[in-house]
């Protein structure tokens, strides 16, 4: 089996690769069929995913079975102004690799994001609920979502949503250097979603794409929690003696509008492969222990 990882040197794609290597994770044995696998990790130094040429020859020369498009522009502040780099790396970045995986007759796993929905209504949304972006983030990703179903009929879309990793930036790591730095740190706590493990979302990426269960599966931790109940559990289990303090939307001032509630419910994959992924509080707090077990913390 030859697989292509784009995005290898962000924190999900640097998971996926670990898992393959190890052959399981902290949620048990990798599916049989990656033994032996051709692993291919590719970012931005070794392919332009923005280069619809490029993009097309690399893939259908080498021929892969299986594409894991862990690439995304994320920072979501910067895409309201940074528009055109948004959309080529979100919308049209998948679009092309959706088109090169068509032809050779290859599975593409994608990742996506709660972003596509509103995130104005007090409930988790399921697969088949109406989406509704409201920023320029979550717009630029809803389109490469249309691009990859409109491109390849062999697709996995895996939204997920507050994720963090070992490799990388993320929220866990920047509160706790913040909580470090001046000795404690506010947090807003009008904003509710799933705290999500790389470890995870890499593990359930990979047993959906042995399947041809196609279609589009929310993936992320289970539990729904503010980033105030978040961040206060993770600096407890890290050990930082500060407060963490809530604060609302209105009072951090945040350059962009964020969703008010965007929790998911894995609805597909229970109907399907089967939603092995953990609640937030256990996969926190073994991500903990890894950060202080390699001193990153």
């Amino acid at each position: 089996m030859k697989l292509l990882i784009t995005g290898c040197g962000g924190q999900l794609g640097t998971e996926l690769v670990r898992q393959l290597k190890d052959g399981k994770s902290s949620l048990g044995n990798i599916p049989e069929q990656y033994i032996n696998a051709d692993v291919t990790a590719v970012d931005i130094a070794e392919l332009d995913l923005t280069d619809q040429a490029a993009v097309d020859k690399f893939i259908t020369d080498s021929k892969f079975d299986i594409i894991f498009n862990c690439a995304a522009y994320t920072n979501v502040d910067a895409c309201e102004t940074q528009t055109e780099a948004a959309y080529a790396v979100n919308a049209l970045a998948p679009k092309y690799l959706a088109a090169a995986a068509e032809k050779i007759g290859a599975k593409l796993i994608h990742v996506s994001t709660d972003y596509v929905f509103a995130g104005n209504e007090p409930m988790p949304r399921v697969e088949t609920d109406e989406v509704a972006p409201v920023t320029a983030y979550g717009k630029t990703k809803l389109e490469g979502e249309k691009f990859v179903k409109a491109e390849c009929s062999k697709y996995f879309i895996c939204r997920t949503a507050w994720l963090y990793g070992l490799n990388g930036k993320n929220f866990v790591k920047t509160i706790l250097r913040i909580a470090k730095e001046r000795g404690g740190c506010s947090v807003v706590n009008d904003q509710f979603g799933n705290p999500t493990s790389c470890v995870d979302l890499a593990h359930t990426m990979l047993k959906l794409a042995v399947t041809d269960n196609y279609g589009i599966y929310h993936c992320t931790c289970s539990g729904i929690c503010s980033w105030f109940d978040f961040a206060k559990e993770f600096v407890r289990l890290a050990g930082i003696d500060v407060e963490v303090k809530p604060c609302t939307t209105a009072e951090y001032a945040s350059k962009t509008q964020r969703p008010a509630y965007s929790a998911l419910d894995n609805a597909a994959l229970r109907a399907t492969v089967g939603d092995d992924m953990r609640d937030w509080r256990a996969a926190i707090a073994e991500y903990i222990n890894e950060l202080k077990e390699t001193n990153r913390i």
